[in-house]
């Protein structure tokens, strides 16, 4: 094996990685878990079918069209969307952790990207989730994106000078 492949093998930085990176998958299924109870517990099931015009979904499990409060209305969208910004970002975290893994980074440096991004989602979810005031989840969403950048521009930065 080559020295640097065989460097983060052995190292501290693909443990580290594989850490974060599979409890936010699991973070991910919780919040799908939770989305779906909350669905099943409020009657707020829906049906998608593909026809000529495309994807239509209606809701179903509700007899009478009386107006459902707004808590009720909002407990499913939040879950959701809570679920898709975890598909939108944490999906770019996984390739984006995995090549910068392959560079070589400083193991302290590397559990520091990881970590942070770790963090920054987890509070994201609870903020989101948990309808915390606004400024935490944009802060929360902030911090965990930029190890991202990070990551990127020193991916970038190893891809360029060795063209």
């Amino acid at each position: 094996m080559p020295a640097p492949v065989l460097a983060m093998v052995t190292g501290q930085v693909l443990p580290a990685f594989l850490l974060c990176s599979t409890l936010l998958i699991i973070k991910m299924y919780v919040v799908a878990v939770i989305t779906g109870q909350v669905r099943l517990r409020k009657k707020r099931l829906g049906v998608c079918r593909l026809n000529l015009s495309g994807l239509v979904c209606q809701e179903i499990g509700s007899p009478d069209l009386s107006p459902r409060s707004p808590l009720d209305v909002q407990h499913v969208p939040f879950g959701r969307r809570a679920h898709r910004n975890d598909m939108e970002t944490i999906y770019p975290f996984l390739f984006l952790g995995l090549v910068y893994s392959f560079l070589g980074p400083n193991p302290f440096v590397a559990r520091m990207h990881f970590l942070l991004f770790f963090l920054g989602r987890m509070v994201h979810t609870v903020a989101y989730l948990g309808k915390l005031p606004a400024p935490t989840r944009s802060l929360a969403y902030t911090v965990a994106q930029l190890p991202c950048v990070s990551m990127a521009l020193q991916i970038v930065w190893e891809a360029a000078r060795h063209l």
